[in-house]
């Protein structure tokens, strides 16, 4: 087991560029199954759940070269359908919260899929139900064997539909369009996702002849089409990378220039740390922040205390609310965070609350931090991260503590952002990778 050892309080400065999305990787690699042509992916994120799902499709029987770093082309031109059954396949499939992406595309292609349980995050209970259900507006039909923990599909005569979904799930409604691209006559989703990585996929499926229209709106409507082509597609930097890198540099007192963003794809998230009082300017595709010694959260217009709540897209990500709770602890001013998507995921704030942080959680989604107006540093202390989001956000504290941090299973930090360490050196950051076994406590 890897820890990160870091000695905080450092000033940092310098050029960073974020690495490709996670978020949007997971969707468009599933979609390179729709077809049995080329298809060339690049700024693909150099991270575990990305890898495993390139190697999951390898598996498949899709051929995968890799080009460079971050650029492959694949071709699914022979897939093995007998492999879903094989006992590697529930090993590798059920411990990869993406694996559940590729449903939707075999579903479309050839009519049957089947799915182990998936695994992935524990930030409180993220149902599939929205999957399911769509896939079953187009016709498929569910059988799941309790005892293998396994779903069995069948999907041979997917039609049109009208879906309105429960919720506006990303992962669900990009399942949902990649069947329908492929169904017969008109697929239309209702409350469905908007967000960018969303829009990027129903982008490249119409490069590659689908017909979707709506895009960038709750309402999609897809006509099917008989087969698709190859294509090319690059990826949006990560936008959860770029909010972590503004939080950091306010935190650090830091100047720092954070290399093509794809800012007008960023939606809210500058104007949500303008809000605690970041200083940040556009120049250009970057984004430049000054080192600055404080920052003043707002107020609302009466005077009352800001809230920042998260909300789908255009919204503001849920996956940045981590980080936007540990700047405010040293930010002049009091804001409520709430969480309003998933449960248990502010239960890191303890840890905060042991460098020093003043914050009360209020309950599962709601705590309230009183800033500190950096009158004192965090200290350093040891510390477990539960989940990818809340493991920036506390590498992000113990970088602005004072003294050395300790912070273990970092493989869930690794999870989501490549080579952060190396990265973060750069810039100056005292950080460096030991064993450990983790706090006794």
């Amino acid at each position: 087991m890897n820890a990160f050892e870091i000695i905080g309080g450092k000033k940092l400065k310098g050029e960073i560029t974020p690495q490709g999305a996670k978020n949007e990787a997971l969707q468009i690699l599933s979609a390179v199954l729709l077809t049995d042509q080329k298809i060339t992916i690049s700024n693909i994120p150099d991270i575990k759940d990305v890898n495993k799902l390139i190697e999951l499709l390898g598996d498949l029987g899709v051929l995968v070269e890799r080009i460079n770093k971050d650029t492959y082309t694949f071709e699914a031109k022979d897939i093995n359908l007998d492999f879903f059954e094989s006992d590697v396949f529930k090993a590798k499939g059920g411990g990869l919260r993406g694996s559940i992406m590729i449903v939707g595309p075999l579903l479309a292609r050839f009519g049957k899929a089947a799915i182990p349980k998936p695994g992935g995050d524990k930030i409180g209970r993220r149902r599939l139900d929205t999957h399911f259900i769509g896939f079953e507006k187009l016709g498929a039909k569910f059988v799941y064997d309790s005892k293998k923990a396994f779903f069995n599909v069948d999907a041979t005569n997917l039609r049109g539909a009208y879906i309105l979904l429960d919720e506006a799930s990303v992962t669900g409604t990009a399942n949902i369009v990649m069947a329908a691209v492929l169904a017969k006559g008109t697929t239309t989703i209702y409350n469905a996702a908007c967000e960018p990585y969303l829009q990027q996929l129903c982008k490249m499926l119409n490069r590659m002849g689908a017909k979707i229209s709506g895009i960038g709106s709750n309402l999609l409507t897809i006509e099917g089409v008989t087969k698709l082509g190859g294509t090319e597609h690059r990826m949006l930097p990560d936008m959860i990378e770029i909010g972590s890198f503004i939080g950091l540099a306010a935190m650090t007192e830091s100047e720092i220039t954070i290399k093509n963003v794809c800012y007008d794809e960023l939606g809210v998230i500058p104007e949500v740390f303008k809000k605690l009082g970041i200083k940040l300017e556009r120049r250009g595709d970057d984004i430049y922040i000054p080192s600055q010694k404080h920052y003043e959260i707002d107020t609302f217009i009466d005077g009352s205390i800001l809230t920042i709540a998260d909300s789908p897209w255009p919204g503001f990500t849920p996956d940045l609310l981590s980080i936007v709770l540990v700047v405010a602890t040293q930010a002049k001013g009091n804001v409520l965070i709430h969480q309003k998507m998933f449960e248990s995921r502010l239960f890191f704030v303890d840890k905060l609350i042991d460098m020093g942080a003043q914050i009360i959680l209020c309950d599962p989604h709601r705590a309230t931090v009183n800033g500190i107006n950096k009158k004192y540093q965090l200290r350093g202390i040891s510390m477990t991260s539960p989940d990818i989001r809340a493991g920036v956000s506390l590498l992000i504290a113990a970088l602005s503590a004072e003294g050395t941090s300790t912070i273990y299973n970092i493989e869930q930090i690794e999870r989501g952002y490549q080579d952060i360490d190396i990265r973060l050196r750069a810039l100056g950051a005292q950080i460096k990778r030991v064993e450990g076994s983790g706090p006794s406590h």
